[in-house]
């Protein structure tokens, strides 16, 4: 999707302040080296984003978002608690220091970094957590992520899951920015066969505040990955959510809820690459518009031509909650193989009106009966969530948006 421009951009004032910024931090060697750093810089300056404009509605371009230099911090503010006995939970520079081999497992092998804004991440990785967990080991209680930036600062965390055979762990990560934040990040999860890990994101960030991440995941055989991701706040949400199937027997199942209200933008892109067979798949998207707030999602189901055996199924529907509001929703399906099973469906409306002449015959007010048919609208996606806790704040920061 991403390629080449023709004249690399790094030759510009803004490519030149970028690297002159990135000299100066000096960021840890362990992570990632000077050099290193300096090609994904490069990567991210003559790159396209291929997150092209869907349509006289929207206002973006990505191609033109560049963080501003002097706002990027030698250190990203990010905390990592729980996990258990033979577990290793700790932040991202001493697993790089104090774990090589482990690190070197996980660590940049999903190929996040070769995207335009993954590469950006790479240049400045500054913080992140990085969860081990080893064999045949499973967590009791979720280990707790927390991304937070100040105001006006540009941070840029990358986490990383290593989970061994047959261990079992739940993540659970909370992304705040302040007021014209900038964070760009990346989640890695590496398994080895029949773990299991759920990975759950609420990302509310402040006004003016631009969140960017790219998330994916690489089971192994038998094993079972289950993203589930909240788009709250920010002015502006790009996420890509990705699994990548290269063992047969493997589960995959994204879930994804977003909410643009007032003048928000909000841009997800999931991937299933289905590159092994018997393998099993399914995204659920939920996702409404108040407002002038603007959306688009994009889910990308792709089958292999060996992938036989293969069952993906994507479900995306959208509610519109005012005339001004907008949502995009473009299910694909690139299916190479015959001896599968695939669907896609895709629905955008506004709340029914039979079902607000009923709850009116039944006495409720209009608003009051809008506002609870549109909470109910995401409760499919809520049920993904893994714990009573994260389900009870998404309920409330969404009655927050309707109220």
């Amino acid at each position: 999707m991403s390629s080449a421009v023709q004249s690399p951009s790094a030759a510009t004032e803004d490519g030149r302040e970028l690297f002159a910024r990135l000299d100066s931090l000096q960021l840890d060697a362990a992570v990632l080296s000077p050099a290193k750093r300096r090609d994904a810089l490069e990567r991210f300056l003559a790159t396209r984003s291929g997150r092209e404009k869907p349509g006289r509605f929207w206002r973006i371009d990505f191609e033109r978002i560049v963080p501003e230099p002097n706002a990027i911090r030698s250190a990203a503010t990010v905390t990592v608690e729980g996990g258990g006995p033979g577990c290793i939970v700790t932040n991202l520079t001493d697993a790089a220091q104090r774990h090589p081999e482990l690190f070197a497992r996980a660590f940049g092998r999903s190929g996040a970094g070769d995207g335009k804004f993954g590469a950006l991440a790479a240049a400045f990785a500054n913080g992140g957590a990085f969860v081990y967990v080893p064999a045949d080991r499973a967590c009791d209680e979720p280990i707790s992520i927390h991304c937070g930036a100040a105001d006006g600062e540009a941070i840029f965390p990358w986490n990383v899951v290593l989970v061994e055979r047959g261990a079992r762990v739940a993540v659970i990560e909370k992304v705040s920015g302040g007021a014209g934040a900038f964070i760009c990040g990346v989640t890695e999860i590496v398994t080895a066969e029949n773990a299991a890990v759920t990975y759950a994101v609420i990302q509310n960030s402040g006004p003016g505040s631009r969140v960017l991440s790219h998330r994916i995941a690489l089971p192994g055989r038998d094993a079972s990955v289950a993203w589930a991701s909240a788009e709250l706040g920010a002015d502006l949400a790009a996420s890509e959510i990705s699994v990548r199937i290269d063992a047969p027997g493997a589960n995959a199942e994204i879930t994804s809820l977003f909410f643009p209200s007032a003048s928000q933008h909000v841009d997800v892109v999931s991937t299933v690459d289905h590159r092994a067979g018997e393998a099993t798949s399914e995204t659920l998207v939920k996702s409404a518009a108040l407002g002038d707030g603007q959306a688009r999602f994009l889910g990308n189901i792709r089958i292999a031509p060996h992938a036989q055996g293969s069952d993906a199924r994507l479900r995306d529907d959208a509610l519109l909650l005012s005339r001004r509001a907008h949502i995009d929703s473009v299910p694909a399906l690139e299916i190479g193989a015959n001896d599968v099973k695939a669907y896609h469906g895709a629905t955008v409306g506004a709340i029914d009106a039979d079902q607000i002449f009923y709850m009116e015959s039944r006495g409720i007010e209009r608003q009051s009966a809008e506002r609870m048919i549109a909470l109910g609208f995401f409760e499919p996606a809520i049920e993904r969530f893994p714990t009573d806790a994260m389900r009870a704040e998404l309920r409330a920061q969404l009655a927050a948006k309707l109220s």
